[in-house]
């Protein structure tokens, strides 16, 4: 009798679009294609092709990262967006203040 392994949070399942990947992933790898094979194309024939096969990874992974990377239910761009916002953006010492409602 085969196992088939139910999950127990059905939240947690996404649904597949082609490909067993799901849509987000389809448009972050195609992204990838569309920005990394013109990089490889039009810098292999300045600095050779080794290089430029870097070039094309360098250009192509952070697509990846976009399409891959999930923590805690959240995708990359909310916890990039997160980091921004608490790093950069909010003061880092936030003042204590009550509002006195008995007060004139």
């Amino acid at each position: 009798m085969p196992y088939v392994p139910v999950p127990k949070d059905l939240s947690k399942v996404k649904t597949k679009v082609a490909l067993n990947l799901t849509k987000r992933q389809l448009i972050c790898f195609s992204s990838a294609v569309i920005v990394g094979v013109p990089v490889y194309l039009f810098t292999k024939s300045f600095v050779g092709n080794d290089i430029a096969v870097v070039l094309m990874i360098g250009c192509m992974l952070p697509f990846f990262f976009i399409a891959m990377y999930e923590k805690d239910g959240q995708p990359a761009e909310k916890i990039l967006r997160n980091i921004i916002r608490t790093r950069f953006i909010r003061p880092k010492i936030r003042t204590y203040r009550t509002e006195n409602l008995y007060g004139l």
